[in-house]
């Protein structure tokens, strides 16, 4: 009667652990040797060939390992032995512009759709907020009058709320604005691990909307209010959600860190989604142009609205297109795998 083979018994893992350790001992000083070849600044003729050589033979551990299901840290350590050896052969690493063009259409949109949700999330609270918040500026008188007195508050609403969109010339008013928002959006992703200090930048934020809302309509100005916030607030405030977003699951990395260790959680996500910080400074540059030139431009509101609308439009497209292709293929918005370490196992 043939033999029922078995899986998953300690025999079987040991065995493994066992076979692992053996290959180890008997390829441990070719991967030493390359190792030294790797880091010496200068090679001869000789030492040149026999780093080709060893490269090769590497690649070869690397598939075997691979194919094996064996330990995933030593297919990790050859992976990144071959690829600087490999680095070193071509004799340069891959140009800036490729990494550039890598951030542009891989990791920076996979890091934003993995959030899309969140940000969707984000987005209705804030928006829940700013509304309350308004609703009760512009029907309390009491809340009202708090906010300064009546010459004040006409003053702010006639005159003030529009004039700050074009006291400065557009370049400059945009170069202030870009500076700021991208300040605000790197903050959330910076203080992501601590969670509070999100909620406050975005409950703040949101509370600020809601003043200026509410102060408008209680003069019956909300068209104006709407005509010169949108323009540039669609992407503007997009991309405050998706900050906020970022920062919050990467305090959930660390609260609820699943298969991992808190270390290796904190760590993936905090690498992927730092990423975002860095895409946003392009994406509030875009808005911040749209608020020093278009959002003041005498156009009519439906052209100008128009405007801020289709780059919103575009961004989601670019995310949803782009994003959704990477996260498909398996990228996260993290580092490739040959430039993060070593990693240790996840537990089942």
């Amino acid at each position: 009667m043939p033999a029922v083979a078995r899986r998953g018994t300690a025999g079987d893992e040991e065995g493994r652990a066992m076979d692992v350790d053996a290959f180890v001992e008997v390829h441990e000083p070719t991967w030493q040797r390359l190792e030294e070849l790797v880091g010496r600044r200068r090679l001869d003729g000789d030492s040149s060939d026999e780093l080709v050589r060893l490269y090769q033979r590497v690649v070869t551990h690397l598939s075997q390992v691979q194919a094996s299901g064996g330990d995933p840290v030593l297919a990790s350590r050859l992976s990144r032995l071959a690829a600087r050896a490999r680095t070193r052969i071509g004799g340069a690493r891959e140009p800036a512009w490729r990494e550039l063009a890598r951030f542009a259409l891989v990791s920076f949109p996979a890091a934003v759709f993995r959030i899309r949700w969140l940000v969707v999330a984000v987005a209705a609270v804030f928006v829940a907020v700013a509304a309350a918040v308004a609703a009760w500026v512009a029907t309390d008188p009491a809340v009202l009058a708090a906010l300064g007195s009546e010459e004040d508050l006409r003053q702010y609403v006639e005159r003030d709320f529009v004039d700050y969109y074009s006291q400065n010339t557009a370049a400059s008013f945009a170069g202030q604005v870009w500076t700021n928002n991208a300040r605000i959006a790197a903050l959330c992703v910076a203080l992501g691990i601590a969670g509070l200090p999100v909620l406050y930048v975005l409950f703040t934020n949101a509370v600020g909307v809601g003043q200026a809302a509410g102060m408008l309509f209680a003069f019956d100005r909300g068209d104006v209010f709407f005509a010169f916030i949108l323009p540039h607030g669609f992407m503007e405030l997009t991309a405050v959600f998706v900050a906020g977003a970022a920062g919050l699951r990467i305090f959930w990395a660390w609260v609820a860190p699943g298969g991992r260790t808190r270390a290796d959680s904190l760590a993936a996500e905090g690498r992927a989604l730092f990423t975002v910080a860095l895409g946003l400074v392009f994406v509030l540059a875009v808005s911040g142009v749209v608020e020093g030139f278009v959002t003041p431009a005498p156009w009519p509101t439906p052209v100008r609205v128009g405007v801020g609308l289709a780059v919103l439009v575009a961004f989601c497209v670019y995310v949803h297109v782009l994003g959704g292709r990477a996260v498909r293929a398996g990228e996260t918005g993290d580092l490739r795998a040959a430039d993060t370490g070593d990693l240790a196992p996840a537990r089942g």
